[in-house]
């Protein structure tokens, strides 16, 4: 079996000696010393100048909404993870979203202005795949609307832009480290910010709010994390440099492989240091992409339509037809990409794509029921 992804695991002895400190110092979680450590070489591996450790990826879009005390609408993109949005939700704001650009995927500056209404306090954009939005024209548009920016940027670790960690940018930037990206801590997230206000700010919510204790700061949460979660990032952190460089070939492997399919990849930013986080596949027709999903799975080949459906599609939203994100959405495809996969890995799931597309009978053996019915309707509309 090809899984869509795989995450990374160091050598079990560099995690066990970790694990041996913390029996040791019998000290789990509460702001821990391997919490500090694992802070500390972060910064100094990601040359930022401020950053904290969280829980995971959505809280750390929650506390950047709290800490710039948010309200009202904030303008966000459809297309993105479902915590992108729900986190809007969550802090009681209502998210406006505005269409993406139909060669980055990211969301689309050009309509932003249209969307801003006496209601708007922020822009809440996400660097799909690792690839920065459009920073510059984002932040003309919040200095002339005096709105705060939130970068969702989940996907961005090691990803510089105009040579300095896109975490960099926004009031606040967020990310994840969770165990699907390419740089992990099993469960994990952090905020960045170059405010010192806001970070301290940050540190009382991700902890209660505690200021001691007995004294409270602010309104919080419980967003810490524990020193088994930061002893992986740790480890972790030792092989990234590899991670990286692998999926860099990965990635050209494909792309050369996969040249003569019938199909496009997202525009990366000119003043990109890419960290080649997926490797999406914007089929010509939505009807190709289904046939290759059936012809993989029927070998154990795993991919992710992502991100897919829309997020103007959610149930406790009002639903919402924006024609690029809904175009892209249902023909995107990101197929598997990690650190173990091999060039002989890549040869066969390539193989079988050309295949699909060079394979004149419009039937493919053993379709799963739900993508039979959707690549039925798909040729039925075709035929008529």
């Amino acid at each position: 079996m090809i899984p869509v992804t795989k995450p990374f695991l160091p050598k079990v002895e560099e995690y066990d000696k970790y694990l041996a400190s913390i029996w040791e110092r019998q000290w789990l979680t509460n702001n821990g010393p391997l919490v500090n450590e694992f802070e500390l070489k972060l910064k100094e591996y990601l040359d930022v100048k401020h950053l904290l450790y969280v829980s995971n990826g959505t809280i750390a879009l929650q506390i950047a909404i709290k800490a710039l005390e948010l309200s009202g609408e904030i303008i966000t993109t459809p297309f993105s993870f479902v915590a992108t949005t729900s986190s809007i939700v969550w802090e009681g704001c209502k998210p406006v979203f505005v269409d993406i650009d139909p060669e980055t995927f990211n969301i689309d500056p050009g309509k932003i202005e249209s969307a801003i209404t006496a209601s708007t306090s922020a822009i809440l954009a996400t660097h799909v795949y690792g690839n920065p939005c459009n920073i510059d024209a984002i932040q003309e548009i919040a200095d002339k609307y005096n709105l705060k920016v939130i970068y969702d940027a989940a996907h961005c670790f090691g990803t510089k832009y105009k040579g300095k960690s896109v975490f960099e940018y926004g009031d606040i930037s967020t990310t994840s480290f969770h165990a699907t990206k390419l740089f992990h801590s099993i469960e994990g997230g952090a905020v960045f910010t170059q405010c010192p206000e806001l970070l301290k700010k940050m540190s009382f919510i991700r902890n209660f709010g505690h200021n001691g204790p007995s004294d409270f700061k602010e309104l919080g949460l419980n967003g810490k994390n524990s020193e088994f979660h930061a002893a992986m990032g740790l480890c972790n952190l030792n092989y990234v440099d590899r991670i990286l460089q692998k999926r860099k070939q990965l990635s050209f492997y494909y792309w050369k492989k996969l040249e003569k399919l019938k199909a496009s990849y997202p525009k990366l930013n000119a003043d990109l240091d890419y960290n080649y986080s997926y490797f999406p596949v914007l089929f010509d027709t939505q009807e190709l992409m289904l046939k290759c999903i059936a012809a993989l799975e029927a070998d154990k080949i795993y991919c992710r339509r992502y991100f897919y459906p829309a997020l103007s599609h959610l149930p406790y939203l009002p639903d919402q037809m924006l024609p690029v994100c809904e175009d892209i959405s249902e023909r995107i495809l990101c197929l598997p990409l990690y650190h173990s996969l091999t060039f002989a890995d890549l040869d066969f799931i390539t193989r079988i794509i050309l295949r699909v597309q060079n394979y004149e009978d419009t039937s493919v053996p053993n379709v799963p029921i739900a993508l039979q019915q959707e690549l039925e309707t798909i040729l039925k509309s075709k035929n008529n």
